[in-house]
This record gives C-alpha cells, structure tokens and sequence, in this order.
C-alpha cells in the first residue's frame, strides 16, 4: 500500500475542490444576499487541510496501483461529505446540526437529492446555489474529473478512473489516453447541462432557476432551489424538458460521445443496454399513465401522461424531481416507482441504483441456466450484442448483487432497530443506497423526522450506493490491507 501517495494526492484534490466554494460568493455578490462568509471561510478551511496533508509527502513520485485507487476513492468521497459540509455549518441559515449538515452534503454529492431542509424558498441564492453545485460535480465523479486535472501535477489517473466508473465493465475507454476520456467525459456533461439550462429558460425559469434545475436534471440529483420542485412551475413545457434530459442523463455518456463524434444517433439503437433501458421506461410510462387515467387520478390521458412520465423518469434515472405526490397514487404505483430506483439507468451513467446492464447479465445468465438443466452438457455463454461476455463478469455482477441484498437488508433492518416501520425503513434505504432521493411514510418528501442515528445510516447507505458497494466494503476486509 503506497499510503504517501494517497496522502499526497487526497490533499491536492481537497486543494482542488476548496476553490468550487468561490463561485456561491460570487452569486452571494450578484444577488446581495450578504451571505458570503461562509464560503469564503470554508475556502480557507479546506485547503489549509488539503495543504497539512500534501506538504510533508509533495515530493513523493510513485505509480498508483488499484487499490491506492480504491483507497484514494473511498476515503475522498467520505473527506467531501465533511469538507462539503462546512459551509452549512458554518452558515447560520439554515441552521444545520453536525449530522444534518454532512446528511446535506453527502446527498448532494451523491446526487441522491433527500434533503433535511425545509422552506428552501427562503434560503439565501449562495446557499441554494451551492446545493445545486455539488450534485452537478458529483453527478460526473469529482474523481473523474481529477482525473483529466491529475496529469498536470504529475500523477496518473487510471487507478482512480476504474475505482470511480459506474458499471461492471470498467476497462473501456472512449479515447487511447485515460485524461483524454475523463475530459471528453465532462465536456459532453457540460454541453448538455448548457443545453439543458437553455431549455429551461426559454420555456419560462429565471437564468437562476435555469441553471440550478439543469445542474440537477444532467447530474440525476433532484435538488432543486423550491420545497415544491417542478410544481413550483407547474409549466408542461418544463415537464417536459426535464424528462428529455432526465433520461439522457440516465443513459451511458460513452454512447453521447459516440453519436456526437460520429455524428450518428443511431449509434445509441445499436446498444444492447440502451435498448433494454428505453423500453423499461416507455413500458412503465404508458402502464402508469393507463392506470391514472383509468384510476380517475387526472382528466385526461394527456395530463397523466405528463406526470407519468416525470414521475417514472425521474425515479428510474434517480433523479428524485417531483411534480405531483406519487406516494399517494393509487394501488401498487407508489411501491413500484421506488422499486424502480434499484435497477435505474445505464452504466458509465450519473443515475443510481444497480444498472440496468447488471439486471440484464442476471436475467440472460438465468435464461441460459434454465437451458443448461434440459442439455446439461452444452456450453451455454452469456451474450450480449452478439457476444460472449467474460466469465469473470459474470461472477463480478454475480457477487454485485449478494452484496446488494445483504447490505440492504441490514441497513433496512438497522433503521426498524432505530423505531421506524417498515415502510419508512425500505424505502429510506432504498432511495438512499440507489441515490434517489423521495421515499415513502416519513421520508416522503424530506428526512428531518428521523432520528440522528437513522440520518447516519442514510448516509451510509448513500455512500454506499454511489461508490457501487465494493469501494466501501473492500476497506472492511484483511484481504485489502494485507500485503
């Protein structure tokens, strides 16, 4: 374990993230709320940490091997729910407990989008501004975006880069070198929130709303800078921009680039998992709005189409926005919706959950057993788009899932130990491990009515769920600190 140069480098990207709290006191500055402080001390604060830690080791030069990668990862994500967590602290409005403030920062981050914060419409700019912010770095993965900063301080990033990366294959690079893929990565990212943001406005938002809603829509985080979310526009228009670019924020952003370099759109077709995730979602929509309309829930077909397709685009990507109470849609839809959130969107993705690849791979690996029990002889591969997948995939999703459940159940139950019912309980743990944000019963619509000890488990389980299990749980073990 190379522990000096996961010093040094931990301390360079906390150097690297204190500048983001400089532009909320530029917005503090536009708008006069006079609420610049904090930040500007929070400034100070992290990057005097950040500088203890990388001075002794600056002058350590060795390669990265990938569990430094792991390490660097695990350890930084939880270093920024407490470094992103300070100007809440330090801010009095609103007035945030130590827990609060990190459960804040931490769902920012992972762009899971539960809040503990209530009257959001009275907040000052800088302070909904920087909620709005974190989601948008941490939808790419500060990580990612480290990667593409790493090589001008002389240090490789393909150890973080596989670390951070969504989804089950993580050896794929869309360009030969790895700083050039994580840029092309948060250069595709940045046009669509600028497309997204644009979109927005026009159809009615203020350049603020604009900008902070398009942070959340790229990034699948669900913060929005209004207690009602997209009700606050009641605007079909809106609905609908933030449901386009929900999905495409769900999709993988390898396929963006590879239909905007070849300019070929039919590029995202040709993908097995884009497929599969495409129509789970048209499926749902026109199943949910069929159901509301025959419910009685709206007038007409058209306006539970609408919601419909918010609604479930917004909880399969993880995104969490909000136009209507879906918790109290009728029948199984409510349960549905959160159970959605375990599958989610695409890997290489800013959405949550388990990918729908890794379901896929479950579901064709199911198939070919139930063929293996009529010709027990055969030799039945996994395939996908035509080809054969690894076995040690197979078995990486295989262990992926075991993980998946067993933390699951112990978290949910963990939280029925605290005095939450059941109800609350799996659906906390299932908007928290798969980033999404609404639950149901007393996390319906904000997590300030659970106990200190339940937001830590929520927080846990955040993490957990953004990291993709293994990054956490391998610091757990003595395989990984044996030499």
């Amino acid at each position: 374990m190379n522990l000096p140069m996961v010093q040094r480098i931990l301390g360079l990207m906390l150097i690297i993230f204190s500048l983001t709290m400089l532009p909320p006191i530029g917005v503090s500055f536009a708008f006069g709320d006079g609420h610049w402080q904090p930040f500007l001390d929070s400034f100070m604060i992290v990057a005097a940490v950040g500088l203890v830690l990388w001075f002794p080791v600056r002058h350590v030069r060795r390669d990265l091997r990938l569990r430094d990668g792991f390490l660097v990862v695990a350890v930084f994500w939880i270093c920024l729910g407490v470094a992103g967590a300070t100007p809440f602290l330090l801010s009095d409005v609103p007035e945030l407990s130590f827990t609060d403030a990190v459960f804040e920062a931490v769902s920012g981050f992972t762009t899971t989008g539960a809040t503990v914060i209530a009257g959001l419409d009275e907040l000052p700019k800088s302070i909904l501004y920087y909620r709005q912010q974190i989601q948008w770095l941490g939808g790419m993965g500060v990580i990612v975006l480290a990667v593409a900063l790493l090589p001008v301080l002389g240090i490789g990033g393909m150890s973080l880069y596989k670390a951070e990366t969504p989804g089950p294959m993580k050896d794929q690079k869309l360009t030969p070198r790895i700083t050039q893929t994580a840029k092309a990565l948060w250069v595709i990212y940045a046009l669509l929130t600028a497309a997204c943001a644009l979109g927005y406005y026009l159809a009615g938002m203020s350049g603020f709303d604009a900008v902070g809603h398009a942070f959340s829509t790229l990034s699948t985080g669900g913060f929005s800078p209004h207690d009602a979310s997209l009700a606050y526009f009641d605007n079909a228009a809106i609905d609908a921009i933030a449901t386009v670019f929900m999905f495409l924020g769900g999709a993988n952003f390898a396929l963006h680039f590879a239909a905007i370099r070849g300019r070929d759109p039919r590029a995202y077709w040709r993908d097995t998992e884009f497929k599969a995730y495409f129509w789970l979602v048209a499926t749902i929509v026109v199943g949910t709005a069929l159901y509301l309309r025959l419910a009685g829930v709206y007038g007409t077909f058209g306006t539970s189409l609408r919601h419909a397709s918010l609604q479930v685009v917004s909880m399969h990507t993880s995104t969490g926005f909000l136009t209507t109470g879906f918790a109290q849609w009728p029948g199984a839809l409510p349960a549905l919706l959160v159970m959605l959130t375990v599958v989610c969107g695409c890997a290489g993705s800013t959405a949550g959950g388990m990918k729908v690849i890794r379901w896929l791979l479950v579901f064709r690996q199911g198939v070919a057993e139930l063929k293996r029990l009529v010709h027990p002889s055969a030799e039945i591969p996994v395939k996908l788009a035509g080809r054969p997948v690894p076995q040690r995939i197979i078995s990486g999703v295989a262990g992926f899932f075991a993980m998946y459940f067993i933390i699951f159940a112990t978290l949910t139950l963990l939280l029925m130990m605290l005095g939450l019912d059941q109800v609350t309980a799996w659906s906390a743990i299932a908007t928290c491990i798969n980033n999404t944000g609404p639950g149901l019963g007393l996390v319906t619509t904000s997590f300030s009515g659970i106990s200190d000890a339940a937001t830590w488990v929520c927080t846990v389980a955040m993490l957990v769920g953004r990291l993709e299990i293994f990054p956490l749980v391998l610091l757990l073990t003595p395989t990984f600190w044996r030499r």
